[in-house]
């Protein structure tokens, strides 16, 4: 009886050894098992590329910058003139009926009209274009930095749930372990049945966890395979470095002026700005002039006609005016809500600094306190269960406290990531972030 005692004591301190042996692996580990991203990996850096080189929207900034452009050439030139062709005063009674040749007056014409725009006035319009060409190209510089922003925020996603279900996966293998130990120590009469319940709670509770990150983990693949194809299922590779970006707190609102999102605004205020000009121009008639050769019968002399026909504006105060001052008022709806959408552009980035900046802070929290205090008792539990004064559930409860602790750092710097990318994709990268090693 004595010797199936000791024999089932040895089997309990056995399985004990290898719950400590686990757990120094998952100390080992860190937050971020590396063993998730081994193999052929998708960096950080080669996914931001494939979703630029996959992105239509920025094949239709380019073009649309093209027509643009095409436009403002166009419009810079005078009209095609006019090929005059006509019969006068053609009898259509009489012997002369329908002659073109026997009637006096009856004439074939032949002419060209020519329309006179302004110089400023075509100037005015093709700057306009010139102005769309250029909206156009900023355009693009915002599309490409909200691709790569949301391409960075659909990996760092994966990364970080892939990680997330690494230290679960840990914790629930411990736990399979625990429920040998605890049936040992139950059979040996060293412990109670209520640990082995115990213990195949936690791994079912555990189980339970994981299939929800399974689900995120899936999610995470179907938003970067939006941005960069097949490519999405790869293995992924070592995260960028999240602890710097390049806003900093001085001179703050200077910087986000060159953002793409605040160019946009600032190019569609000299598009309007543009539209004023035209109509200020327009307030000059243009004329133009028509020159016809007039043929009549044999009998009769030839005769040449030449005309100008000018616009008459004779209600500008109706007219002309008015629209000048329709665009004038356009103008100032467009800055004051590029002023508006300024300031709130400036507040919600500067939140997110400052929201960056104290997750950073807490990190210092969790890595010198809240994790080696979670260690610390882990330690103190399982030496109590050793020495019989605690009972395996006080195991249980400190190890998942530690995993826990563990996982909440992992979702911390989850957020810290999502709104690094927000900040430093404020304006497009050219792929040269920087990644551990």
């Amino acid at each position: 009886m004595f010797t199936g005692h000791l024999y089932n004591a040895r089997r309990c301190a056995a399985y004990l050894r290898n719950l400590l042996g686990t757990i120094a692996v998952v100390l080992f580990l860190g937050v971020a098992p590396d063993y998730v991203h081994a193999g052929h990996a998708l960096t950080f850096n080669q996914a931001l590329h494939l979703a630029q080189e996959r992105s239509r929207q920025l094949v239709a900034q380019e073009a649309a910058a093209d027509a643009a452009r095409s436009l403002a050439v166009a419009v810079g030139r005078l009209p095609d003139p006019t090929l005059q062709l006509g019969v006068n005063n053609l009898p259509i009674s009489g012997m002369d009926q329908f002659s073109i040749g026997r009637d006096f007056m009856t004439m074939r014409s032949y002419g060209v009209a020519q329309e006179f725009i302004r110089p400023e006035k075509r100037q005015a319009r093709a700057a306009r274009f010139e102005r769309e060409a250029e909206g156009a190209e900023v355009g693009r510089e915002l599309a490409l930095a909200t691709l790569q922003r949301e391409t960075a925020l659909a990996w760092l996603e994966r990364y970080y749930q892939e990680a997330i279900r690494g230290l679960l996966v840990h914790q629930r293998d411990e736990a399979k372990l625990q429920i040998n130990a605890a049936e040992v120590a139950y059979r040996s009469n060293r412990g109670a049945q209520v640990d082995v319940f115990t213990s195949r709670a936690s791994v079912a509770q555990i189980e339970d966890q994981i299939a929800q990150i399974d689900r995120q983990i899936l999610i995470a693949k179907t938003m970067l395979a939006r941005w960069i194809g097949d490519e999405a299922d790869a293995p992924l590779g070592e995260k960028p470095i999240i602890e710097t970006t390049h806003l900093k707190d001085t001179d703050f609102t200077a910087q986000l002026n060159h953002h793409s999102v605040l160019a946009v605004l600032a190019k569609q205020e000299e598009i309007a700005s543009a539209e004023v000009e035209i109509a200020r121009t327009d307030k000059k008639t243009d004329w133009s002039m028509a020159m016809a050769y007039n043929q009549r019968g044999s009998a009769y002399s030839d005769m040449v006609s030449v005309g100008i026909s000018i616009p008459l504006q004779w209600d500008q105060r109706n007219r002309q005016d008015r629209e000048l001052s329709a665009r004038l008022s356009l103008v100032e709806r467009v800055r004051a809500q590029r002023e508006e959408a300024v300031r709130a552009h400036v507040a919600e980035v500067r939140s997110m600094l400052q929201e960056w900046q104290s997750n950073r802070d807490r990190f210092t929290r969790y890595d010198e306190t809240l994790i080696p205090l979670a260690r610390e008792r882990t330690q103190a539990a399982l030496a109590g269960y050793r020495a019989g004064t605690d009972r395996l559930s006080a195991v249980l409860d400190a190890r998942s406290n530690e995993i826990t602790t563990r996982t909440e750092r992992l979702k911390l710097e989850l957020e810290t990531a999502r709104l690094w990318a927000r900040l430093n994709f404020q304006t497009p990268t050219d792929h040269s972030v920087s990644s551990r090693h």
